[in-house]
């Protein structure tokens, strides 16, 4: 009997076994998607344009000049033919900022505190001079005054001229102020 209570004692244990076999095996995976071709390189970023700070000067000097009208601020290689000129109208309190050129357009000054847009016309006179016109108190030519080491002037259709902040056009500026 003993032979028998031992046998049935594994009996349990075998279903179990036998059950655990007749189980469902698991669903399979699902199939991974399809891998997506890669996408083609990225253009190389184009090179960044040239900082207006980092553009040499051009070449010339700045001339103080002062008469019965007024004072003035030439940049040239010559002051007999500036490339340009601040020039201080005494009398209307308005600062004249001019450069060669025949047609009328957008003069932009570019200074390390801003940029500003004026709009500049034929300046009657033997050379041809474009310019425009800005009161003494305009806020904007204290930037021009201390810009940290250069200013640019760029005209529509004309180069553009990177000058240094010397104490020329701030001379000007404040004579026109006085």
């Amino acid at each position: 009997m003993r032979d028998i209570a031992k046998r049935f004692k594994c009996l349990p244990m075998a279903a179990l076994v036998l059950l655990a076999a007749c189980a469902t095996p698991p669903a399979p995976p699902p199939p991974a998607p399809p891998s997506a071709t890669p996408a083609p390189p990225a253009a190389p970023m184009p090179q960044p344009a040239v900082a207006w700070s980092d553009i040499p000067l051009t070449p010339g000097k700045w001339a103080y000049v002062a008469d019965a009208r007024g004072s003035s601020a030439l940049f040239g290689r010559s002051a007999a033919q500036a490339d340009f000129i601040l020039r201080c109208d005494g009398a209307t309190r308005t600062l004249t900022l001019s450069r060669p050129g025949t047609r009328g357009g957008a003069m932009t000054i570019t200074t390390s505190y801003g940029a500003t847009r004026w709009q500049a016309q034929p300046v009657p006179g033997p050379v041809p001079y474009i310019g425009a016109v800005a009161r003494a108190n305009d806020p904007f030519l204290d930037k021009i005054a201390f810009s940290r080491g250069r200013f640019t002037v760029a005209g529509d259709g004309l180069p553009l001229l990177v000058l240094p902040a010397w104490a020329e056009p701030a001379r000007t500026i404040e004579d026109c102020r006085k």
